[in-house]
């Protein structure tokens, strides 16, 4: 499971509607998107519980796995959940190197001084179960959702005993299936609080799993280990502050750490998943990297999948769109170009290569690799009558098509770097979502589009009406063609 929120409790008398999908198969795994929701009979309201993705394999009797068929996709909805599918799974395979670095960072600040911090010993619970027939499906493993719920009751009895109320759910990271259990085993759970944050805290369960022959030779197997996330309130309805917590032991001191690192993932992760128009530009940040990846492709994917473009100019190999929503302004290009896909996807998604086609470009340089896939750059434009040169500091994220129907994406959004600030010299710009999505036609050519989603503070020239504006797009657009064609042609 990816890490669950909760965004609201479901309580008796309520209705609860669970949906459930396949949003993309990869090979002998698939992504499975949930959404609950809860309706309030009496005044007839509903509201979102949870949105949560889980991973499935398909096994046969026997060894191996079955390789899976591709999912059919129906609707817009479906294509871009498709398309997410890939940004999750990368974040789910990156997940344990990023927390092992912020780990290193978390292990240099030991400081255990404060003078109320209390041990967390007693808070540890242990709890038995037997599984049962009605516990498991029809092959006789155990219901994960069965695992789950025996797993919230030992943590929240853990958190309880810090308290002295009735911990709230929040959220849950890190859900891991090691293993299955079947009926006639003995389940053993163990949780323990790992950490304290003001109005949170964060309790670890380990599940282990015995058959007859094992519990007497005592030799468990893991099956289950996850994070679980409560809040408190007081008896006026208040969050409760925690107390603050010491280690005793090395492993506590492992799992106070722990405890850190996921919490900075989890921040970023809510900052990235949830961030508003009107925030243009995140912080990039080790704890952060994975999840402005997906929010910088995300954005693009979803702007591009927006209805109600209209067309406003047509020439040649060049059609001009707009998307008006709200006081947001959209831009989508799209261009003709006698070019192969991958050549044209090679060469825009150098950021280096722009100034010789965009007079918009009047400097870019890498700031930060940070992988194969990402850049960080500097770009500098020139100066506007009366206004200072303008800078920005982008992230540049490219894609490759897991299949040929899709599109490779270069998706473009602003970020904080500290080690460059704005400066005096320029007056530093935002890109909220910006990119190019270009599809495969033929051996020689493709379709690219462009798209920018404009604000106030994004490249001045467009603050011109539409009819004034569409000769600089379309003078942009034909250098853009004639610069793919000519480098491509060199190929």
């Amino acid at each position: 499971m990816d890490d669950i929120q909760f965004e609201e409790a479901a309580r008796v008398g309520q209705i609860i509607t669970i949906k459930a999908k396949v949003n993309r198969a990869f090979k002998t795994s698939m992504e499975v998107g949930i959404k609950v929701t809860v309706q309030d009979v009496v005044t007839d309201v509903e509201k979102i519980v949870s949105v949560a993705y889980a991973t499935y394999v398909a096994k046969p009797v026997g060894g191996g796995k079955i390789e899976l068929q591709p999912v059919k996709l129906l609707s817009t909805e479906d294509h871009l959940e498709h398309t997410l599918a890939v940004e999750r799974r990368r974040i789910r395979l990156g997940y344990e190197r990023v927390f092992q670095n912020l780990m290193q960072e978390s292990n240099k600040e030991d400081a255990f001084e404060e003078e109320d911090a209390v041990s967390t010993d007693f808070t540890h619970v242990q709890s038995i179960e037997l599984v049962q027939p009605p516990h498991a499906n029809h092959h006789g493993n155990t219901f994960g959702g069965q695992i789950m719920a025996w797993m919230e009751t030992v943590a929240s009895i853990s958190a309880s005993r810090l308290c002295h109320s009735y911990p709230i759910l929040k959220s849950v990271n890190m859900f891991k299936f090691w293993g299955p259990s079947v009926v006639g085993d003995r389940l053993v759970f163990n949780a323990i609080v790992n950490n304290t944050f003001q109005n949170s805290v964060e309790v670890g369960v380990r599940v282990e799993a015995y058959n007859c022959e094992e519990w007497i030779k005592d030799q468990a197997r893991h099956i289950n280990s996850a994070f679980l996330i409560f809040n408190s309130l007081n008896d006026k309805g208040e969050l409760f502050t925690f107390p603050r917590i010491k280690p005793t032991t090395k492993d506590g001191v492992r799992r106070y750490h722990g405890a850190i690192a996921r919490r900075r993932i989890r921040l970023a992760r809510k900052c990235m998943l949830s961030a508003k128009e009107d925030k243009l530009s995140d912080p990039w940040e080790r704890s952060s990297q994975a999840y402005l990846s997906y929010s910088n492709i995300a954005a693009l994917t979803h702007l591009a999948a927006k209805p109600g473009w209209e067309i406003t100019h047509t020439r040649d190999d060049i059609k001009i769109w707009t998307h008006e929503e709200g006081d947001v302004l959209s831009l989508k290009v799209e261009m003709q170009v006698k070019t192969p896909s991958h050549l044209a996807f090679s060469l825009l998604s150098d950021f280096t290569f722009r100034q010789q086609w965009d007079k918009h470009f009047l400097t870019c340089e890498v700031l930060q690799t940070v992988n194969e896939d990402e850049k960080i750059y500097h770009v500098t434009s020139p100066p506007m009558p009366g206004h200072k040169p303008k800078d920005f500091v982008i992230l540049v994220s490219q894609r490759q098509p897991c299949k040929a129907s899709e599109p490779y994406i270069v998706a473009v959004k602003s970020v904080t770097l500290l080690s460059m600030p704005p400066s005096s010299e320029y007056c530093r710009s935002e890109i909220l979502c910006a990119g190019f999505q270009i599809n495969h036609e033929s051996n020689s050519s493709c379709t690219v589009c462009y798209f920018n989603q404009v604000t106030s503070g994004v490249m001045p020239y467009l603050a011109a009406n539409l009819t004034g504006l569409s000769k600089s797009i379309e003078d942009t657009a034909l250098e853009c063609i004639k610069f793919l064609e000519l480098k491509g042609s060199k190929y």
